[in-house]
């Protein structure tokens, strides 16, 4: 365990110091987000600098902080207001997942002729959440690793794009915390990129975004049995049998399990088995987690690798965002 620790320790210092960093920063210049500077000061000293090779390890648990701070900040969430909404919300993911998946397939195959394991994956990636959907999608169909490669680099490009994008559009809108959130948290990517920019819009923002991005990480289980039954059509049909026998095994293995203790942790706390002093500690908590997260977030991202990306990958996933994130802001707006 000691050992362990000395190997973690460089890194989460490294994390520490970009969040104090990006903190100072927010203090000097009020109108700057500390959340999304974490991310631009990370970005800047990987590609200036470096992540060295001793900090490697601490800095590769930021997606650990960022499930622990998701889970933590259940405490924060008003369930009525989770309640309230909730058909509303169900219907709104379901059909946005599935409409981001028809308009990249159709746009991969038909116009821009694209190979169709590459197709899919981006539609994975653009509907569901992002990386973890192509790698999740790969996995059940057996995908080149070339394929994948080109898939993920283009999701982390629209990661990175829309991170800052959408609150600059959101404010110039003048969208309201709701609508922003829901709308950020149903056409953003990764799970990462859609919890900066909504707790950049607002706290309020944040916590939309953050619900509804969870309820779309939930269909990923489904999304990847759909494909392996669509691909095992084309080859014998025993292989079309071990997937549904196995459907049920890899929902569960697919599934993300912290969107289980956000839920845990949002019915303890409306159920009112944690006083105030407590759910202020953890909204502190999860705030710190979040420094920690994106940090990592902006240390990992490549601007080199993200330029190697084929443009027919990017401009499949740019109209596909445009067509259904546009549809979906102007069906929020009414809804909400």
């Amino acid at each position: 365990m000691v050992r362990r620790i000395r190997r973690l320790l460089p890194g989460l210092l490294a994390l520490v110091a970009i969040g104090l960093a990006a903190r100072t920063v927010a203090s000097v210049v009020p109108s700057a987000n500390y959340l999304i500077v974490t991310i631009v000061i990370g970005i800047v000293v990987a590609n200036t600098y470096g992540v060295p090779s001793w900090t490697q390890p601490g800095v590769g648990t930021h997606t650990v902080w960022l499930e622990t701070g998701i889970v933590v900040m259940g405490a924060s969430v008003a369930l009525d207001r989770v309640l309230a909404a909730g058909p509303r919300i169900l219907l709104l993911v379901v059909s946005t997942v599935l409409a981001t998946l028809v308009v990249v397939e159709v746009l991969a195959r038909a116009v821009f002729a694209i190979h169709e394991e590459t197709g899919s994956l981006l539609a994975a990636g653009s509907s569901i959440c992002g990386v973890s959907a192509v790698v999740a999608i790969a996995e059940s169909i057996d995908a080149d690793e070339t394929r994948i490669a080109y898939a993920a680099a283009t999701v982390l490009l629209f990661d990175a794009a829309t991170l800052f994008v959408y609150p600059l559009v959101g404010h110039a809108l003048q969208l309201s915390d709701t609508v922003f959130g829901i709308w950020a948290g149903l056409t953003m990517f990764s799970t990462g990129p859609v919890t900066a920019a909504g707790f950049a819009f607002s706290e309020a923002a944040g916590e939309w975004a953050l619900l509804v991005k969870l309820t779309r990480n939930a269909l990923i289980g489904l999304a990847a049995i759909g494909y392996a039954l669509h691909y095992a059509r084309r080859t014998e049909g025993s292989g079309a049998a071990e997937s549904v026998a196995g459907g049920a095994t890899h929902l569960w293995a697919t599934f993300p399990k912290f969107v289980l203790g956000f839920l845990g942790v949002m019915l303890v706390a409306n159920l009112g088995l944690l006083g105030d002093s407590a759910i202020t500690s953890l909204s502190h908590a999860a705030d710190w987690a979040f420094m920690l997260a994106f940090a990592g977030l902006g240390l990992e991202i490549d601007v080199d690798e993200l330029r190697s990306t084929g443009y027919r990958p990017v401009l499949v996933v740019l109209v596909g965002l445009v067509v259904v994130s546009t549809t979906v802001l102007l069906v929020v707006n009414g809804l909400f």
